[in-house]
C-alpha cells in the first residue's frame, strides 16, 4: 500500500478519534480510565500542538486516507528527558504491513532529535500485537507506572532507552 506519513493536521480530528474509538470497540478494551473516553481525544491536533516536546504522525494513503496515528507527549509528571508514546493506532486493514512499524520509527527518531532519552509506554493487554512490537524495537516491562496519563486502565507499562 502506497501511504506517507506527515505531522497531524486540525482537519485530523475527527478521523483520528474515530480510528482510536474503533480499535477499542473492535477489540473490546475498557473505556473508562483510557484514551477512548479522554476528552482530548476529539482535539489531538489542538492537544499536541499546545504541549512543547509533543507531536503526532499520521499515515495517510496515497488517496488522502487516514490509515493511523503515534505521537510522541510530553506527559505530566515524567523526567524532562522522557516522552510518552501515545495513540498508536492502525485501521485494522492497514495491520501487518508495515505502517505501524514505520509510524512508530520515524516518532522515535524524532523523539531523539527533539532531546528525549527514554520514551514510555502505558498499555493494555487487548493489544498483544503492538506489545509484541515494543517488545522487538527493545522496549522493557516496567513495575508500575511513570507520570500522569490519567489512564488508570493500563496495567502494562515499558520504557525504551533511545540510542
Amino acid at each position: 500500500m502506497n501511504y506517507r506519513i506527515r505531522k497531524i493536521k486540525k482537519s485530523d480530528n475527527p478521523y483520528l478519534a474515530n480510528i482510536i474509538r474503533d480499535c477499542f470497540i473492535e477489540l473490546n478494551a475498557p473505556k473508562t480510565g483510557t484514551v477512548y473516553s479522554d476528552p482530548t481525544t476529539d482535539k489531538l491536533f489542538e492537544l499536541f500542538d499546545s504541549k512543547e516536546k509533543s507531536f503526532c504522525l499520521v499515515a495517510e494513503s496515497a488517496h488522502g486516507e487516514i490509515l493511523g496515528l503515534c505521537g510522541i507527549y510530553a506527559t505530566e509528571g515524567l523526567e524532562p528527558n522522557y516522552g510518552e508514546l501515545v495513540k498508536f493506532y492502525l485501521k485494522p486493514e492497514c495491520r501487518g504491513q508495515g505502517i505501524g512499524k514505520k509510524l512508530m520509527s520515524d516518532c522515535l527518531d524524532k523523539a531523539k532529535e527533539i532531546g528525549y532519552d527514554f520514551v514510555y509506554i502505558e498499555t493494555q493487554e487487548v493489544f498483544a500485537v503492538a506489545i509484541k512490537l515494543y517488545e522487538k524495537l527493545d522496549f522493557k516491562y516496567l513495575a508500575s507506572s511513570l507520570g500522569n496519563s490519567g489512564h488508570h486502565n493500563c496495567k502494562i507499562w515499558m520504557l525504551k532507552e533511545l540510542q
